[in-house]
């Protein structure tokens, strides 16, 4: 099931993105999201087992730093796709000494509405 980000009732901590971002296959995952792909393109792309890969994408969009979409197959053998939810993510220091994380999200980020939408317009482009 493809998770919406929108929904979550609360912004992730920076705790969570940065326990999300704190191991190296983690960020390569990160740095090879140049476009959306699937977790087993992504698997090999960074020589990361396949059941890591899946546990690691569900951190990653835990904490918001991921987008999950569906693809829609002719086949019925449907895909999700991975995608970063960011375009800058920054770390300082605030005046109490605590880091904080701040996400900029992509200025077009879709809505629910607009995501149906899309969906149901490639289901008729496949039909």
């Amino acid at each position: 099931m493809v998770r919406d980000p929108s929904q979550r009732d609360d912004a992730p901590t920076s705790e969570e993105v940065l326990n999300a971002l704190g191991d190296e296959p983690t960020r390569a995952i990160i740095t090879e999201l140049s476009e959306p792909m699937t977790a087993n393109e992504l698997s090999d792309a960074c020589d990361i087992p396949l059941s890591t890969m899946y546990r690691k994408l569900d951190h990653l969009t835990d904490a918001n730093l991921l987008t999950e979409s569906t693809e829609i197959r002719r086949s019925g053998q449907h895909a999700t796709l991975y995608a970063r939810g960011f375009t800058q993510l920054t770390v300082t220091v605030d005046d109490d000494e605590q880091l904080v994380v701040t996400v900029e999200r992509p200025a077009g980020e879709q809505t629910a509405d607009r995501r149906l939408e899309e969906l149901w317009t490639q289901m008729r482009e496949e039909t």
